[in-house]
């Protein structure tokens, strides 16, 4: 691999020092590199992204990057990097191992949402429908492949991937999920009943959410958002999709650390 695309959360590396200290080996060892700060557009011709920030970069560019084939490496400059695979002290032998072709790709499923069929979008982690505004319990029907599965009185729902299982869905008391599975997991925030176990299902269901009615009948608006950013709003009646995508996220590997390792080290509370 010869010619590499960088993406810099200039919040980690506001000097761009690391980011410019990449480039320049790379091209000392007859590459080509690619700044996002110079030209924003991904070019064609890119082997692989190379994202310096935390697991939120990585995740910003995998849905950017959802079109192409290009896989990414994150270079953890955050605080966890469950997603990371370089360190910023072993970045030249990240690199030398890409560039001499000792790696593989993992892929990572992700999801695809839409709003009474328009508006589509894809989220690596998580597509997530929740409150707005007031702090109210609203009522969401959740069916599947056209069926009902229940009706919550919640904060909101999450629909995760593997990938995202260790994120917000972790967090609202759902199941931790092997990142390379391919199935989808619902869990309520926040639901007002005794029993509101998260429900995992096969990656060909699709799902699908509408908000309820609010009391007496009046119209009540909640927020769609994908992997943590807020997009859009969505009112009673209105009727989110949600299925497998066809677009998947690759991910450089250079190691054989296994899912549950990474667990141990990078999930302890830090």
């Amino acid at each position: 691999m010869k010619t590499f695309y960088v993406i810099t959360n200039q919040t980690k590396d506001p000097s761009l020092e690391m980011t410019k200290k990449m480039k320049e080996y790379i091209e000392s060892r007859g590459g080509n590199c690619i700044l996002a700060s110079e030209i924003p557009m991904i070019p064609e011709e890119v082997d692989g992204v190379l994202v310096l920030g935390g697991d939120g970069t990585i995740i910003r560019a995998a849905r950017e990057l959802a079109s192409y084939d290009a896989p990414i490496l994150g270079i953890n400059m955050g605080r966890v990097g469950y997603l990371t695979e370089a360190e910023a002290g072993n970045v030249k032998e990240s690199l030398d191992s890409i560039m001499e072709g000792k790696t593989w790709v993992e892929e990572r499923m992700m999801l695809k949402g839409s709003i009474n069929g328009e508006k589509e979008n894809v989220a690596l982690n998580d597509i997530i429908l929740s409150r707005s505004g007031a702090l109210r319990l609203l009522e969401f029907h959740v069916y599947v492949n056209g069926e009902l599965l229940n009706t919550y009185h919640a904060d909101g729902v999450i629909i995760a991937t593997p990938t995202g299982s260790t994120a917000y869905n972790l967090s609202a008391g759902g199941p931790v999920v092997d990142p390379v599975a391919s199935m989808i997991v619902i869990t309520p925030i926040c639901s007002h009943a005794l029993n509101t176990s998260s429900i995992v299902l096969s990656a060909d269901d699709e799902v699908t959410i509408a908000v309820g009615e609010g009391r007496d009948g009046n119209l009540e608006t909640a927020c769609l958002c994908y992997d943590g950013e807020c997009t859009e709003d969505v009112h009673t009646g209105d009727k989110i999709v949600i299925r497998k995508a066809e677009e998947t996220t690759k991910l450089f590997k250079l190691n054989k650390i296994s899912f549950l390792e990474i667990l141990r080290k990078k999930m302890k509370g830090n």
